[in-house]
């Protein structure tokens, strides 16, 4: 086997749209942590309770 064959074909192919498309997903997971925390911090103590949560468990697990 030559070394040649023994490569990736295209090593580290990434475009400028694969950036664009990884910086839009990475907003859109974030813009959905963001709404789960405003959400659960309406809760009330008991309801984070019956779901297994704490106040603190809201901040860390974002």
């Amino acid at each position: 086997m030559e070394f040649d064959q023994n490569r990736a074909a295209r090593p580290f192919d990434v475009t400028l749209l694969d950036l664009f498309r990884g910086a839009r997903r990475a907003m859109r997971q974030w813009r959905a942590r963001r709404e789960t925390r405003q959400i659960l911090s309406q809760l009330s103590d008991a309801q984070l309770r019956d779901i297994g949560l704490t106040r603190n468990d809201i901040c860390r697990k974002s």
